[in-house]
């Protein structure tokens, strides 16, 4: 039989969770159980890595400290990485014992938190023990506290070696019917390569510094169709005007592929295209950007476009006659 205990909490000497786990590694190994302690602040830059841990334990301990509000960042860190790295089906056999020591309030919430934690994983998990630690000294000197946690760790081995089942729960309806948080369909071996890959800080940053530049060379061609898109027309537009002495006419043309309309203001020998709004218009066009293309390449006119109904217009009639006069394309 195997343990793994994973401690979360910050490594102080005076952190009574540490005597515990050491109290309870003691009888475990007396059991003859292999025990393998796992102190996730040491592993803060590979907690991605610490589900693969748990592939040849029969059991595990996850033992944290409350010194402020909740079980602390290593250890949900670390169920983080059980929930996306972690290979579901080996958590589903894997017994789990919760161990919440405080200095301050909140040790059975914390407990409460990390079995409702491996229920939602899929796990097994046990009774555990929780308690509120005052002065460290008079703690370990107390011979009755020291029974209890020796019978705990007498507990956890008769529940593993047992394998004792115990009543469904609410947590393991919830996810099987409710929870729908979307996950990669991965085999234990992808999920380990991943969290690899994961906890590799060159990789990671690697794979940023790839992503930003696919994102700017993406950018910079979203530009350039942008402005490609409004100059279109224009040019052409521009290229083919013929002045008509002291003629001066507003058009504008709602193209149905331009998310803006195109504003052709002609004042005499000036002409000004641009896409956007104009209030004073003399006519008002609508036609597909297939009609415009047609009469910029010679072959429809705008009058022939709306005696054909392929372009609609209103406003004034003689001055929509103009603009086969005023662009003249060939």
């Amino acid at each position: 039989m195997k343990v793994n205990i994973y401690y979360g909490g910050r490594g102080l000497l005076d952190d009574p969770t540490l005597y515990v786990i050491g109290k309870m590694e003691e009888v475990l190994k007396e059991l003859r159980v292999s025990v393998e302690r796992y102190n996730i602040y040491e592993h803060k830059n590979s907690i991605s890595t610490l589900p693969q841990t748990l592939k040849d334990a029969d059991g595990i301990i996850l033992a944290t400290t409350v010194e402020w509000l909740g079980i602390g960042g290593y250890m949900q860190q670390f169920l983080d990485s059980c929930w996306l790295y972690g290979d579901k089906e080996k958590i589903k056999t894997t017994y789990m014992q919760p161990i919440v020591m405080s200095t301050t309030y909140g040790e059975r919430e914390g407990e409460l938190t990390l079995s409702n934690a491996w229920e939602i994983l899929g796990g097994l998990p046990c009774s555990g023990m929780c308690g509120y630690v005052d002065d460290l000294v008079s703690f370990e000197m107390n011979h009755d506290y020291s029974l209890i946690i020796e019978k705990k760790a007498e507990n956890l081995y008769r529940t593993i070696s047992q394998k004792q089942k115990s009543l469904p729960t609410s947590n393991q309806a919830v996810t099987r019917t409710i929870l729908r948080t979307q996950q990669m369909d991965l085999t234990p071996q992808e999920s380990e390569q991943l969290s690899q890959y994961v906890a590799d800080d060159s990789y990671v940053k690697k794979q940023k510094e790839d992503i930003e530049e696919l994102a700017s060379m993406f950018k910079d061609k979203l530009s350039v169709q942008q402005n490609d898109t409004q100059t279109e027309y224009i040019t052409e537009l521009e290229s083919h005007f013929v002045p008509q002495g002291d003629f001066t006419a507003n058009y504008l043309f709602m193209i149905e592929e331009k998310k803006k309309p195109l504003v052709v203001e002609v004042a005499g020998e000036e002409l000004n295209c641009y896409y956007g709004q104009q209030e004073n218009v003399d006519v008002y066009a609508k036609l597909t950007g297939e009609v415009m293309n047609n009469i910029l390449a010679g072959r429809m006119t705008f009058q022939r476009a709306f005696m054909t109904g392929e372009m609609t217009a209103k406003g004034n009639f003689k001055t929509l006659r103009t603009l086969d006069q005023i662009f003249i394309f060939e």
